[in-house]
């Protein structure tokens, strides 16, 4: 059985503040607020659970957090991940690139044109990457290229010999 955790003793002030949070028109920080009073009063981290109708580990955070940071734990940090995985290096992103320039035949691919699914397999074979990646991955690795899989028709060639010829007369 785990040791019952709880928040440290709060000062005078923590305590204002917590009670102010009571009244919140913000349910993350009257959520908070009702923890952390419940632990101050020794209730058990399920206890609290059952009674707020969360999850044991989000009363265990909340007391984890106060305790390292105090009131901070009663402000809402970004859900965004603090690092984004960028499966494409600088120099596979250039590879990705020029690898769409040439056509999916030239890979023993059957057909014509590149989709990012196609673009995202082809460069796990070539060794551009180390692992197999979604579709997701290749549109993000050129956008860092400040390209755009909507703007690819205007950068990507055609393996067609006559390709150049019969796109200016289509734009003449």
């Amino acid at each position: 059985m785990r040791t019952p955790i709880f928040i440290r003793p709060l000062t005078q002030d923590e305590q204002g503040q917590i009670q102010a949070g009571l009244r919140s028109s913000d349910a993350f920080v009257l959520r908070r607020c009702q923890i952390l009073l419940a632990s101050a009063r020794g209730e058990r981290t399920p206890a609290i659970a059952r009674q707020l109708g969360c999850d044991d580990q989000t009363v265990r955070n909340v007391i984890h957090g106060f305790n390292a940071g105090g009131l901070a734990v009663l402000q809402e940090g970004s859900s965004r991940p603090h690092r984004l995985r960028t499966t494409f290096s600088e120099e596979g992103a250039e590879r990705l690139k020029d690898l769409l320039h040439r056509s999916p035949h030239d890979f023993g691919k059957e057909r014509r044109t590149w989709t990012l699914e196609l673009a995202a397999q082809v460069s796990f074979e070539q060794g551009i990457i180390a692992t197999p990646v979604s579709d997701e991955s290749v549109r993000r690795a050129l956008k860092r290229l400040k390209t755009n899989w909507k703007r690819a028709k205007h950068w990507i060639t055609s393996p067609d010999p006559q390709y150049l010829l019969k796109k200016t007369h289509a734009t003449a």
